[in-house]
């Protein structure tokens, strides 16, 4: 038994060192094409949201692996570079008129949650162009704020989650999830999104970018707790293995997937940036 718990906690510790390895790898690749802009972040953007897609669809609909698959995740790209070459609209109209057919094609094969994948996708990338061409300075530093306040919500859930452990946040749907998790990610985020504030761009008081950094972090938690549902609803433990130490591209993106549209939205109705 020692021995089986020896091995277990030697495969925890190469897996973390795996994960911050390739943190440490793709989160200037992935700063680089926020601050390009232009045609490199929309196929970036693209590439996400077509990988994606396809993993959502073979989580949600694992037998499908025809001409509808393919057109589906082609669609997902077809949108984003849209959306970047013509403008929101164009970007809403397309996701609306795109997630019709997707229903009426795969909703009939039995793939609504299929289907559906393309708006929850679709919402994430439009929100993400569109905040890009909004913010200060471009967008570049809304954007990385953005990016950077999620990244410290899933640091600082990891850890806390690990180093303090206790009652757990939702057993049923991800049992490694602690409500210390929840609160050391928002207080990391907190602090991140504070000491970033000069550079985010956000037309806010201290107390308000506070209180917005605080329900972002929530909100990207919830984000992971959805595609933990989704999961294993499906039975499906990760979303798949295209990065080394995390898993699928799903499972990498799933608290910006929500945060992204909740900063758009309160954009759209407040004006922060």
């Amino acid at each position: 038994m020692n021995g089986a718990l020896e091995r277990s906690a030697v495969s925890k510790r190469s897996n973390l060192r795996l994960r911050i390895l390739t943190s440490l790898v793709l989160a200037p690749v992935v700063l680089a094409a926020i601050y390009v802009g232009g045609a490199i972040y929309a196929c970036t953007i693209a590439l996400v949201i077509a990988l994606g897609f396809a993993e959502w669809l073979a989580i949600t609909l694992p037998n499908e692996r025809g001409v509808l698959r393919d057109l589906a995740i082609g669609m997902s790209i077809a949108l984003v570079l849209a959306t970047a070459a013509a403008g929101m609209m164009t970007g809403l109209v397309l996701l609306v008129a795109m997630q019709g057919l997707l229903l009426l094609a795969l909703g009939f094969r039995g793939g609504a949650a299929a289907a559906l994948g393309l708006s929850y996708l679709g919402a994430f990338a439009l929100a993400l162009l569109w905040i890009r061409s909004s913010g200060t300075l471009g967008g570049f530093w809304t954007v990385a704020w953005l990016v950077i306040l999620v990244w410290a919500t899933d640091i600082g859930g990891y850890v806390f989650g690990r180093w303090i452990g206790g009652p757990k946040l939702a057993p049923v749907i991800s049992p490694n999830k602690t409500w210390a998790g929840l609160i050391g990610g928002a207080g990391l985020a907190l602090v991140i999104g504070l000491a970033l504030l000069p550079l985010a761009g956000l037309a806010m008081p201290v107390w308000g970018v506070a209180v917005l950094a605080i329900c972002l972090a929530v909100v990207a938690q919830g984000g992971d707790l959805f595609e933990s549902a989704i999961k294993r609803r499906f039975g499906v433990k990760d979303s798949g293995t295209i990065i080394p130490g995390h898993g699928g591209v799903l499972d990498r993106v799933d608290g910006l997937i929500a945060a992204a549209p909740a900063l758009a939205l309160l954009h759209l109705g407040f004006g922060i940036f």
